[in-house]
């Protein structure tokens, strides 16, 4: 990287602008509602930026952060994961190719099963208000939810595409690609430029963003963790 971009720090820059009302903080650290999710960021890594982090959260509170800004933690905290991410843009514009399937708007009364799809397959945090942060797309089999894809994090121009999961039973049927591709083509129809993050070893997920369009940016320190006094 050649110059600093809000990609850098990626979960500040969207709590800062265009998802502030969905966060608490100050000018330093700030992070969602606890029923939207646990990812928290920081506007530098000094002392006094984790110092407004843990003033944000009271013992037995988890946190989720990655970018150019994670904090080295103290005593007060326990590590409960620790991963490397991959950033990947699409800057191509084209849209993909959508073929036919049966995708569904995701709402409110779908909250229940998309919590237990992501329980089951883990693709990052989702909790009970989750979906106030952009649209949900998902495929039923047998009125069952066995697979979604939907956004989160808005930066400037950018429109993160997150909660990429396929229930066991259903994969290898291309149900992440028609998803991902109804997602990808909503944002560059309305201008936005899609962005993802996925940890690094997972190949298989990466290759499929790859044949998407996407592109690796940079990689990410990801810190998951909770505080215990």
């Amino acid at each position: 990287m050649t110059s600093a971009s809000p990609l850098d720090n990626p979960i500040w820059s969207c709590l800062a602008t265009h998802h502030a009302q969905f966060a608490h903080g100050g000018k330093l650290a700030r992070r969602y509602h606890a029923d939207i999710s646990p990812i928290s960021g920081l506007a530098g890594n000094e002392a006094i930026h984790r110092a407004e982090l843990e003033s944000l959260m009271d013992v037995g509170d988890d946190f989720a952060t990655f970018g150019n800004a994670v904090p080295s933690l103290g005593g007060h905290w326990e590590t409960l994961y620790a991963s490397q991410l991959s950033q990947m843009v699409r800057a191509d514009a084209t849209l993909l190719p959508e073929h036919d399937a049966d995708v569904t708007a995701l709402g409110s009364a779908d909250v229940p099963e998309m919590l237990a799809l992501v329980e089951l397959t883990k693709p990052g945090p989702f909790r009970q208000r989750t979906i106030a942060l952009g649209n949900y797309l998902g495929i039923l089999e047998n009125g069952r939810l066995v697979a979604m894809a939907g956004e989160r994090m808005w930066i400037d121009g950018f429109r993160e595409v997150s909660a990429i999961c396929t229930h066991p039973q259903a994969q290898g049927r291309g149900y992440a690609r028609t998803l991902m591709t109804r997602v990808i083509n909503r944002m560059l129809r309305a201008g936005e430029t899609p962005f993802l993050h996925v940890e690094s070893k997972n190949r298989r997920a990466i290759d499929l963003y790859l044949a998407l369009g996407f592109t690796p940016r940079v990689e990410f320190s990801l810190l998951y963790a909770k505080r215990i006094r």
